[in-house]
């Protein structure tokens, strides 16, 4: 299934939303946005990461190597319910989420800043990438 953009009120205030519905358990779904070993697999600005756990946890950090070759340092600022965001530096970054829609099938989706909206580009690759892992 193809992706989705919109305009959305999230708790972090309205961002631009890009969503897929994938066909898999969200529990497998959210285990690839939350073990950061799986990120650079997934999101096509992460080459590398540096976390020392094995799951991501609210107020947990480490670094990310963008595509520049850039360290980056990031804080996880929420986790739970199927939902988590981030800070890159000061910045606040995406949120992700997954929805359940039955026991085989869930949507997933990026919670793009407005400044960032262009991010959406590469928010639809990743989106097809997940989707690829996991069904």
């Amino acid at each position: 299934m193809t992706g989705r953009f919109d305009l959305d009120r999230t708790p972090d205030g309205y961002r631009v939303v890009a969503d897929r519905e994938i066909q898999a358990p969200a529990s497998d779904v959210w285990r690839v946005l939350v073990e950061p070993d799986h990120w650079p697999t997934w999101g096509p600005s992460v080459t590398a990461v540096e976390f020392a756990d094995e799951r991501i946890r609210a107020g947990s950090s480490g670094r990310v190597r963008t595509v520049g070759g850039l360290w980056l340092p990031f804080e996880i600022a929420t986790c739970e319910d199927y939902r988590w965001t981030w800070r890159i530096g000061p910045v606040p970054a995406t949120g992700h989420r997954v929805t359940p829609l039955g026991p085989d099938r869930c949507r997933v989706a990026f919670e793009i800043p407005l400044l960032a909206a262009p991010y959406v580009l590469v928010t639809a690759l990743a989106l097809r990438r997940i989707a690829r892992l996991v069904e």
